[in-house]
């Protein structure tokens, strides 16, 4: 990229760089051979009726969708222990099952993880692009779990930094956490560009931050409510990116010659 154009782009991870969501649903759904599955697990082991087994997962999902994790107070491994918890009881009544909600806890954690992989095509394109670009991982989330994911993936060799929200004062969307990515790298905002699937997040941020430009990945290219922040960029797949970027560039050097000749003229 040029001297006055994008000198490095930020990357969401979670349902940008990695399916985290199907991840999380195989580690639920997923059918034998493979052991480390819940609904399995609750069937065979414990002797849930499938359905019992499907609700309470099904109830898990919906907790986590709603979580709000206050690291102060508990830690992630507690939290989420409590919602199996929950689910169980709920689900079979009874007493609570806190050594059957953290059994199915680390099973649905362990499978996950092994779900969330950085795909090929991904990795030549961040290859590709660094070589003209410094990139930058930032992502929100509780510094265990998000580490958990960072290792499991093994993307770390593919980025100049790596920088987890709950490690930070701040996460996305607050302006501060973008700032610190810049000084990271030694660049200005206006000379990055920030990519992610969330517009509260990940495009509100780059907002906030004053970045030369945001990228928003919509795999459903469903359109956004009215009141949501408008991206610079769309794109159904984190494989388009390139294509934004040499649009960019090409834009940013026609503005230059346009500039010039304007110049020339006077």
């Amino acid at each position: 990229m040029g001297l006055h154009g994008v000198k490095a782009v930020f990357f969401d991870l979670d349902n940008t760089l990695i399916d985290t969501a199907a991840a999380g649903r195989r580690a639920i759904e997923e059918r034998p051979p493979r052991s480390l599955q819940v609904i399995s697990a609750l069937q065979s082991k414990h002797h849930y009726g499938e359905g019992e087994a499907r609700a309470v997962c099904d109830k898990v999902q919906a907790k986590l969708l709603k979580e709000c994790h206050d690291p102060a107070k508990m830690c992630i491994t507690d939290l989420r222990i409590s919602h199996w918890e929950e689910a169980i009881q709920e689900t079979i009544g009874g007493e609570a099952n806190r050594d059957l909600a953290a059994e199915c806890y680390y099973l649905w954690k362990t499978t996950r993880l092994q779900h969330l992989t950085l795909a090929e095509d991904t990795r030549a394109m961040l290859t590709e692009l660094r070589k003209g670009l410094r990139l930058l991982l930032l992502t929100n989330g509780e510094r265990q779990t998000q580490r958990e994911k960072i290792e499991a993936c093994a993307c770390q060799p593919y980025f100049d930094a790596i920088v987890v929200g709950g490690e930070q004062k701040e996460e996305k969307p607050a302006a501060s956490i973008f700032h610190y990515c810049c000084d990271l790298l030694g660049v200005q905002p206006a000379e990055c560009v920030m990519v992610g699937d969330s517009l509260d997040t990940d495009i509100q941020g780059g907002l906030n931050a004053g970045l030369k430009a945001t990228v928003w990945l919509n795999k459903a290219m469903t359109a956004p409510v009215d009141t949501s922040p408008v991206p610079h960029y769309i794109i159904s797949s984190v494989l388009d990116l390139p294509a934004v970027l040499q649009k960019m560039e090409h834009n940013n050097n026609a503005k230059l010659e346009t500039d010039h000749m304007a110049g020339t003229n006077e």
